[in-house]
């Protein structure tokens, strides 16, 4: 009999080599293993893009400081103030980055705003062609350049002095533009910028007077003041403050449309002198969350240097043309991706009947009514592409939202619902603006074609350039188009729901004589934060023409009366 091995001697199986905590898994580690290998041999050269479903309402930037403050922040009734102190040297290092390749980089500074102070605020240069004067001759953030025989640097700055080259109105400060249309707010603007685009004579040797963003929580996180985390300090002081933007804002949330809250300011920078500012809420989370009652909605951010056309069924390839503004980590871009297959490739008989099972059509109707009866010559068509999209989780369809009001008020005060106030739609008679030339109520002297000097991206090829390839708004479609607004209008499917939304509208912006007590209001508040002065009373009085001249026309057609 053989004698059996001593234990001490025995060979152990691998299987009991391995850690006990390994050998209890084994089975589920070794079914993963396998798994892995074969994606990798079968999937290793396919991208995999991820897809969020999840109709979570959960943001994972929650406030947890709510600083209240003692006064409203939008109040129009009462005179606010900010100011603002920062360190010099993270100033001059922003401006140096920003002036050589339009760089918009944060810098710290602290916040009195009414009183109440805040630390470590975050503030950012804000804006496109508002800001070119601040580079020079290097034309727009982006490297574009400005077209020739555009006013560019110091010279614009000398040659706005006396008014006479306008910005959205065009021409003339003092005469305003074609069909008693005025500048930005009927101030004429500092100097014209292509395309009718408001060019302010911007310095950093007066930071009181740029465009800026205020970030509330950028250094401090959870932070915000009165629910609010980013206010907008919008372009224009004193006899400059941009009236038409707050004129436009009031009208539309009379309205009942989404608008963004407002109110005059003075505002102080590094004990530089006080002047009169716009501040604006700008769209961020909280104002995606507050475009509807119970929150279950996604709000996308139209971005100037992107399109509306279809890069295939990746939604991160849409991340350059849109911003998603709430519900990051539960949605994504997803439904704007459809929306965009969609239009690109429906028919107009297809277009006519499927469009309301992606868009709520009277939203729609409002908003193209709207930006007509406001003379917006930049609205979603237009090449800054202002508009926001809210997506409701509920009903699966988008709505159309309106912001960015800095040229509404210019141009053609006569023109009717058929005729184009902006960079896209229809010409006067329903005939398109696709050759190339002005379209009706644009600013005065704006050059044919797509000048240089647009945002990064955007097409060059001009109203009805193209390339002659493509479907209009689609890849190689004109640049002056937006499939939404362009297919609607041409459509006659929809002539009964959009004459119906500009007829309440014309009714509660002008007939009822609301748009004139608006102008007096606000020129009051803006006059109450510091702006009185004889240049303001040259722009409340250019602005009261435009309105009083767009209600004495819209009142004489027929087609909006009738």
């Amino acid at each position: 009999m053989t004698a059996p091995t001593p234990t001490g001697t025995r060979k152990r199986r691998l299987r009991d080599r391995l850690p006990v905590r390994l050998r209890q898994h084994g089975k589920p580690v070794g079914a993963l293993a396998v798994g892995l290998a074969v994606m990798v041999a079968f999937l290793g050269d396919v991208r995999i893009s991820p897809y969020v479903t999840s109709a979570s309402r959960v943001e994972a930037d929650t406030i947890t400081d709510d600083i209240p403050g003692t006064i409203d922040l939008y109040d129009t009734s009462t005179a606010h103030t900010i100011q603002l102190t920062y360190q010099q040297t993270d100033f001059d290092k922003m401006m140096k980055e920003f002036k050589e390749d339009g760089t918009k980089d944060w810098i710290k500074a602290d916040l009195v705003i009414d009183g109440v102070y805040l630390n470590d605020v975050g503030i950012r240069l804000k804006g496109n062609s508002t800001l070119m004067s601040l580079r020079g001759n290097k034309g727009m953030p982006g490297g574009g350049n400005m077209p020739p025989g555009a006013p560019q640097g110091e010279g614009a700055g000398r040659q706005a002095q006396d008014g006479r080259t306008g910005g959205a109105g065009g021409g003339d400060a003092e005469a305003g533009a074609p069909g008693g249309g005025a500048g930005p707010g009927g101030a004429g603007g500092r100097a014209g910028g292509p395309g009718g685009m408001v060019q302010y004579d911007l310095s950093a040797e007066k930071p009181e007077e740029l465009p800026w963003l205020v970030k509330i929580d950028e250094y401090v996180e959870g932070r915000a003041y009165q629910g609010e985390r980013e206010i907008s300090l919008r372009p224009g002081a004193n006899g400059q403050v941009p009236l038409n933007e707050a004129l436009s804002l009031s009208l539309t949330d009379t309205s009942g449309q989404k608008a963004e809250r407002y109110a005059f300011t003075s505002v102080e920078v590094n004990d530089r002198p006080a002047v009169t500012r716009l501040m604006v809420e700008n769209p961020d989370t909280d104002y995606a969350d507050g475009t509807d009652g119970d929150g279950n909605a996604v709000l996308y951010k139209a971005r100037a240097g992107g399109d509306f056309s279809y890069q295939g069924d990746d939604p991160s390839e849409y991340e350059s043309a849109f911003k998603q503004l709430n519900k990051k980590g539960s949605q994504d871009l997803e439904p704007v991706m459809k929306l965009i297959k969609w239009a690109e490739n429906a028919s107009d008989e297809e277009f006519a009947r499927d469009l309301d099972q992606y868009v709520d059509v009277e939203s729609l109707a409002a908003y193209v009514a709207t930006q007509n009866l406001l003379l917006n010559f930049d609205d979603m068509a237009g090449p800054g592409k202002n508009y926001l999209l809210r997506y409701d989780l509920d009903t699966k369809k988008f709505t159309v939202l309106g912001w960015d009001y800095n040229l509404t008020f210019s141009g053609d005060a006569t023109a009717g619902p058929d005729d184009s106030t902006g960079m896209g739609g229809t010409m006067p008679g329903g005939g398109e603006g696709g050759d190339g030339q002005q379209p009706s109520g644009a600013p005065e002297g704006l050059p044919e074609g797509m000048p240089e000097g647009f945002p990064e991206g955007m097409p060059q090829n001009g109203p009805g350039g193209g390339d002659g390839e493509g479907q209009e708004g689609g890849p190689g479609g004109r640049m002056a188009d937006h499939p939404l607004k362009t297919r609607f209008l041409e459509s006659d499917a929809f002539d009964e729901v959009y004459l119906a939304a500009y007829k309440k509208l014309y009714q509660q912006f002008y007939a009822s004589g609301t748009a004139a007590k608006e102008v007096k209001a606000i020129a009051g508040q803006a006059r109450a934060a510091g702006a009185g002065s004889e240049e303001l009373d040259t722009a409340v009085t250019q602005l009261t023409k435009t309105v009083t001249d767009r209600a004495e026309a819209l009142a004489k057609d027929k087609a909006v009366t009738g």
